[in-house]
C-alpha cells in the first residue's frame, strides 16, 4: 500500500515513553502548519485527565481485537497481553486524500509500520531523551504510572533505542526550547 505523495503528508514522531515525544508533538500542532493530530487506538484504561476520542480512542480488548480481524488498522501491536495499541485508518486516510498533513504520536513499532506503508510521504523522527536515567525521572515526575510500569517502559525504552536507526531523523531531546525549533525546521522542510 503506497499513497499519491501530491495529497497530504505525515509526519511520524516516535521515541521512548518519557522522551518528550508528546509535548513535541503539542507543540508542531500549535505551529500552524495544516498538521491534524492522528488519534491512536488503545486498550488500556483511561489515566486521570484523559479524553475518549481526544487523547485515545479507548476500546475493550473485544473491540480491539474485532476491528483486527475486521481489517480497520494501519498498524497495530499488542505492548502486553491485552493491552493494544493502533492506528486507525479511518484517523488518516481520508485526511491525507483531503490534503490534510497528520501527526503521529506512536511508538518505534507503528513508526516503522506507517513509515513503510507511506514512505516519501512521511517523515520519521526519533525523540531521544539523553540518557535512560532522565526517562526514569521523568516517567515518575508525570505520576502517570505504577513502579512496575515504569520499569516495564523503562525495558522497553533499551530495546527502542536499538530501532532509532531506521528513522528519518533523530532528535536529541536535552534542551526543550531547541529540539522544538529544530523539529519545526524539519517538519517546515518537509512539508513544503
Amino acid at each position: 500500500m503506497y499513497f499519491n505523495q501530491k495529497k497530504g503528508k505525515l509526519i511520524i514522531i516516535s521515541g521512548p515513553s518519557g522522551s518528550g515525544k508528546t509535548t513535541i508533538v503539542k507543540y508542531l500542532l500549535s505551529c500552524n502548519l495544516n498538521l491534524f493530530f492522528s488519534i491512536s487506538a488503545c486498550s488500556r484504561p483511561k489515566r486521570k485527565n484523559e479524553k475518549d476520542g481526544i487523547d485515545y480512542h479507548f476500546l475493550s480488548v473485544d473491540e480491539f481485537k474485532l476491528k483486527i480481524a475486521e481489517g480497520e488498522f494501519l498498524e497495530w501491536e499488542e505492548v502486553y497481553q491485552d493491552n493494544f495499541y493502533g492506528t486507525l485508518k479511518s484517523e488518516v486516510l481520508n485526511k491525507i486524500n483531503l490534503g490534510c498533513n497528520i501527526i503521529f504520536d506512536v511508538d518505534v513499532i507503528g513508526a516503522k509500520s506507517l513509515k513503510s506503508i507511506f514512505k516519501e510521504q512521511a517523515l520519521s523522527i526519533y525523540i531521544q531523551a539523553p540518557s535512560v536515567k532522565s526517562i526514569s525521572q521523568r516517567l515518575v515526575a508525570r505520576q502517570t504510572e505504577s513502579e512496575s510500569q515504569i520499569s516495564f517502559r523503562l525495558d522497553k525504552a533499551k530495546h527502542e533505542v536499538k530501532e532509532k536507526k531506521f528513522f528519518d531523523y533523530i532528535l536529541i531531546n536535552d534542551k526543550l526550547n531547541i529540539a522544538k525549533q529544530t523539529v519545526l525546521q524539519k517538519a517546515q522542510d518537509f512539508l513544503n
